[in-house]
């Protein structure tokens, strides 16, 4: 008996030290403190894995991290991708969301955006639930910031960390390709036809009207006095643009109805047949796709460039 108890000491305390040197599955205990978007101190305890998206963009943003399956409530508009879909909606028609099944759904994360209030974020709070406003970003750089965040929320760093250097690779090859071009072509972007004296469309400093910078061409809206703001005809006639997108497309816009127009078949643009459907919702949702947006604007812009 007094052999066999020293070896089974050492078994032990080999067996101890086996466990203390093998590689260790990141458990996410650690706490997380973050500063949102309106400021405030956002806690949790580990990385969420049950979230509730309020935004479009948010939703992007975890499915392109790889956390479809922690998603676990969004918004009625989130329609991207298609298996967003068969997630419960938790509302967000003119502003309203259901606060009863948001909480009812248990998340670790309600993630809000810019199209919640603070009294909503307040609301929800008040709820018990943890709630991290991502702000919208004003270039690329914020927009790989707020990716930064979400993949430390989700558990998803390293996600993030792939997917950030993936977008400023593609985000490269545009710059480059349009870079070496000397032109840079006129560009309304459409916003909202419906008043056709007067259509709406982007000003200067957004990033809308950075990523047309970006993709080649000039925004005939740079000289307006607002961020989104109305163009008169008689402008418009002025600047004459070389090209015309119609980022009123999804809405049933098209080029023959834009033709038909009072005084727009005079635009150069019409003339020419410059006036091209655009999917707005990758240049109005703050996530992943607003790349995706700038390639699209880039070959609309610049066709020659991408020729090969």
């Amino acid at each position: 008996m007094k052999r066999i108890i020293p070896v089974i000491s050492i078994v032990i305390i080999m067996l101890a030290l086996l466990v203390a040197c093998a590689p260790k599955a990141d458990t996410g205990s650690q706490n997380l403190v973050l500063t949102d978007g309106l400021g405030r101190e956002v806690k949790i305890t580990a990385p969420a894995r049950r979230i509730v998206s309020l935004a479009p963009s948010n939703t992007e943003i975890l499915f392109a991290l790889g956390a479809a399956e922690q998603v676990v409530g969004r918004d009625e508009f989130s329609n991207y991708p298609a298996e967003a879909a068969s997630i419960p909606s938790v509302g967000g028609s003119m502003g309203n969301y259901n606060f009863e099944q948001i909480a009812a759904l248990k998340p670790d994360l309600v993630l809000a955006s810019s199209l919640n209030t603070p009294e909503q974020v307040s609301s929800l709070e008040q709820l018990g639930l943890a709630v991290y406003f991502l702000p919208n970003p004003n270039d690329l750089e914020g927009l790989y910031q707020n990716l930064a965040v979400v993949g430390s929320l989700s558990g998803r760093s390293s996600q993030a960390d792939d997917l950030i250097k993936s977008l400023k690779a593609r985000v490269e090859a545009v710059e480059n390709a349009v870079s070496a071009i000397g032109t840079k072509p006129v560009v309304f972007y459409e916003l909202d036809g419906s008043d056709p004296a007067q259509p709406w469309t982007t000003g200067p400093g957004t990033f809308l009207a950075n990523l047309i910078g970006m993709a080649g061409g000039t925004n005939a809206g740079d000289d307006l006095g607002a961020d989104f703001a109305q163009i008169s005809l008689e402008s418009l006639l002025v600047k004459d643009p070389d090209l015309i997108i119609l980022g009123d497309s999804n809405y049933g816009v098209d080029a023959s109805q834009v033709a038909a127009r009072q005084g727009w078949a005079s635009l150069s643009a019409v003339k020419d047949g410059s006036v091209v459907p655009f999917n707005d919702d990758l240049v109005s949702r703050p996530g992943p796709r607003l790349v995706d947006g700038l390639e699209t604007l880039a070959q609309l812009i610049h066709p020659e460039a991408f020729e090969k």
